[in-house]
């Protein structure tokens, strides 16, 4: 336990409750000045409600809180940036259609007279972005950057205010492998000189990579803490979970192909020479050519932004295209959403907030969207069924709190994706385009949903499954093909498909002949 007068946060008893769902119960944290922190658990374990205490967004119910050894107990969001701590959140709070020097400022703006000293306000971003090493333009508006980009953004916007103390949740769920290793690098420097950084994240081996102290969290209570120097990810997710869970970085992980030869197995998806048009009318999805036999997982490998997210939403029906696209040898150009479903296409959307969730509708009516006409009785809801259906998957898929009549924005956002998870896998589906399925879920979590991807692959479905996360890709495609510049550029079967083979393809070095 560190000594108290080194200590950058103390947080004690905390308990914290909205409504009936208690999201803390007791929970403690203690960071030492000058380190990178990792706070882990399990969806809806209370990580992120914990951070928000100590932001100053909720005041706890009880529990003391302090912060360079003074009382901050209940304090506000205004009080806590005063203080020097700030938190980059999961899903970004930027105005997108503002610069990045205006999104910086906001609050806090540079004028000259009654307005915004534009001039001044760019220069200053631009003197942050250079002390840090998170370079990004000031004079672009944050709707045409980057992911990557954008998160660089709120960080900066953070330590203008002054953060010492900064918190990141889940920062790395959506940049590239190149964007990550940045943003370590910017920790790294933020810790070395005298910053404190506390880390949310599901992703084992960026805890083991970047921290040095882990608090483990489980069920809104504090179970463990240990020094990453001496553990393991895997002794890290069974303080987590409560047992022994199979990681996709385990070796044994991998299993054996269930089609090692496809030989002349009918297609159940086929796509050929698919072209996509992004924003600005030039091709983002150039002469995409493959196909996936009956019980094969095809995984799509790449870092991200090179047409991955438009291939599988212009086989959803989401995006307008040229070329062909049929499932189980029927041709899908005149059908929309809706009639692809019901022909047996199952879509888990990458961004679950923009394609797959109303967040202000129920758990429940979350879990029938784009099935609406499956659950009615005449030209009304049929609300028994519906809840029936609902409580059915929430113990399937172990989504918490298990109340069907919450609203999916009161859940965590690995309890969200385990409610797009749940509705897509359980329709009656040919094919599934499983785009991200794991984000932001926990380890625990993604043990079940990889099970259920093979559970699919067995029973004879096609899963095509694009990852950010390589690890995910190996553990489980019988085939990967890997996307850049909008083109798959290689093919290869398992076997011969490895981080050191595929690296040079995912980043343009090498092409297939």
């Amino acid at each position: 336990m560190p000594d108290n007068s080194a200590l950058a946060i103390r947080l004690r008893d905390i308990v914290k409750s909205f409504g009936p769902v208690q999201a803390n119960r007791g929970a403690e944290l203690e960071v030492a000045h000058g380190e990178i922190h990792a706070l882990v658990g399990e969806n809806g374990a209370g990580k992120s409600t914990l951070m928000r205490v100590l932001a100053g967004m909720y005041s706890p119910d009880s529990g003391t809180m302090e912060v360079d050894g003074r009382d901050v107990t209940g304090w506000s969001t205004a009080d806590a940036i005063a203080a020097g701590v700030g938190m980059v959140h999961q899903h970004f709070m930027l105005v997108p259609t503002l610069t990045v020097a205006e999104n910086v400022m906001l609050g806090s703006e540079l004028t000259r007279g009654p307005v915004l000293d534009r001039a001044a306000a760019e220069e200053a971003v631009r003197k942050l972005s250079a002390e840090t090493g998170l370079a990004v333009p000031p004079a672009a508006r944050v709707a045409d950057l980057t992911v990557g980009q954008a998160q660089r953004v709120e960080i900066l916007k953070t330590l203008y205010r002054g953060a010492k103390i900064l918190i990141l949740d889940e920062p790395t769920a959506v940049l590239s492998p190149p964007e990550v290793r940045e943003l370590w690098q910017v920790c790294r420097s933020i810790r070395d000189a005298g910053g404190t950084i506390v880390l949310i994240t599901h992703k084992l081996d960026e805890v083991i990579d970047v921290s040095e102290t882990i608090t483990v969290m489980r069920a809104g209570k504090t179970v463990a803490r240990m020094a990453t120097a001496g553990t393991t990810p895997q002794a890290i997710a069974r303080a987590m979970v409560g047992r022994d869970v199979a990681l996709a970085l385990d070796a044994e992980y991998m299993g054996t192909p269930l089609l090692p030869e496809l030989g002349a197995v009918s297609a159940l998806l086929e796509v050929r020479d698919l072209v996509v048009h992004g924003a600005n009318g030039q091709p983002v999805v150039k002469s995409a050519t493959f196909s996936i036999a009956p019980g094969e997982i095809l995984g799509i490998a790449g870092v991200e932004g090179n047409g991955q997210t438009e291939l599988v939403e212009a086989i959803a029906g989401l995006r307008p295209y040229t070329g062909s696209i049929a499932l189980a040898s029927r041709d899908l150009a005149t059908l929309n959403v809706r009639a692809r479903g019901d022909a047996g296409l199952s879509h888990i959307p990458e961004d679950r907030h923009e394609r797959a969730l109303i967040l202000d509708y129920t758990v429940a009516e979350n879990l029938i969207l784009g099935q609406q006409h499956r659950f009615t009785r005449g030209a009304a809801l049929d609300t028994p069924r519906m809840l029936d259906h609902a409580r059915e998957l929430i113990t399937r898929y172990d989504i918490r709190p298990d109340n069907p009549s919450l609203a999916a924005r009161a859940l965590s956002g690995g309890n969200q994706q385990k409610i797009v998870v749940a509705r897509e896998m359980a329709r009656d589906f040919k094919v599934l385009l499983a785009a991200q399925p794991t984000r932001g879920v926990d380890v625990g979590a993604i043990e079940f949903i990889h099970a259920r991807l093979r559970e699919a692959r067995d029973q004879g479905k096609a899963v095509l499954l694009v990852s950010a996360d390589l690890a995910e890709v190996l553990a489980l495609a019988d085939r990967v093909a890997v996307m850049y510049g909008g083109r798959i550029v290689a093919l290869l079967p398992r076997s011969g498909a490895t981080p050191d083979t595929l690296g040079p393809y995912m980043t343009g070095a090498e092409r297939a002949a």
